[in-house]
This record gives C-alpha cells, structure tokens and sequence, in this order.
C-alpha cells in the first residue's frame, strides 16, 4: 500500500510539472488546426 501511494504521489507530481507543457501544445495543435481551416476559406 505505500509503494502504491508513492506511485501515486510521483504520478501526481508529474502530471503538475507537465501540465503547462501539455497546455501548450494542445494551443500548438489548435492553432494548427485553425490556421488551416482559415487557409481553406
């Protein structure tokens, strides 16, 4: 049970330091996304 709550405290920790890093490149792709849809227009 320990071990698995220090898994599940390094997941977390993981996810927090990644998580603008993940924010920004679904902005990257949206605005791919975007631009592309614009170009077609």
């Amino acid at each position: 049970m320990q071990t698995l709550n220090k898994g599940y405290k390094g997941v977390s920790t993981l996810v927090i330091l990644n998580w603008d890093r993940f924010i920004m490149t679904a902005a990257l792709v949206a605005a791919l996304y975007a631009s592309a849809y614009i170009a077609l227009l």
